[in-house]
């Protein structure tokens, strides 16, 4: 399954509207969607590593103006969107736990969670809802998300042909392994750990 799943990633990868595909998945991962970009963008470095620090970029960019979308969403839209989207993904426990923490730490959440695998868009959201200053959110965002990004793009380029040659002798523990981590990212999201 993952194989197949791997080839076909790879050749949209490979696809000439691949970057503007990355920057869909980013700026919407960082609002509504729950899958992360690095699905894309890892294959896509692997692809063309020399496009590596570019693919990074627009990563990076749209991601930040995709949070700027979840933060609308939380200061303008949060009764009629923002909290049925948290209620889907079964966030409202946690994102009440966010309100305390955002009175003292704003900045820091919002940096802290563009690094980290937790889906974005529940900081995004609630960045809008408790109504951050937009100067910190922004550079927040911009700061971690390139940091992150410009992490996996720079482990790709520098590590990329052993990194591929492993990805596809275990496809399928590599795939089981993002789909767990995937999962534990809701479930610390969801559960508070």
């Amino acid at each position: 399954m993952f194989q197949r799943l791997y080839d076909r990633t790879l050749a949209i990868a490979e696809h000439r509207h691949a970057t503007a595909g990355l920057a869909g998945v980013a700026f919407l991962e960082s609002s509504v969607f729950p899958i992360p970009p690095d699905v894309l963008l890892v294959p896509m470095v692997l692809a063309d590593r020399a496009r590596a620090w570019w693919l990074a970029l627009v990563c990076t960019l749209a991601s930040v103006v995709g949070g700027l979308a979840g933060y609308a969403i939380g200061l303008f839209l949060f009764q009629a969107v923002g909290e049925p989207i948290l209620a889907f993904y079964g966030y409202m426990d946690s994102f009440a736990e966010l309100r305390a923490l955002y009175g003292a730490w704003g900045f820091w959440v919002v940096f802290a969670a563009g690094l980290t695998p937790i889906p974005y868009k529940v900081f995004t959201i609630a960045s809008g809802v408790f109504t951050l200053n937009p100067a910190a959110f922004i550079v927040g965002s911009a700061v971690s998300r390139g940091l992150r990004f410009f992490a996996v793009s720079a482990l790709i380029y520098y590590l990329g042909p052993p990194v591929r040659r492993v990805i596809e002798r275990n496809v399928n523990l590599v795939g089981t392994a993002l789909v767990v981590l995937l999962i534990a990212g809701f479930v610390a999201v969801r559960y508070g750990v």
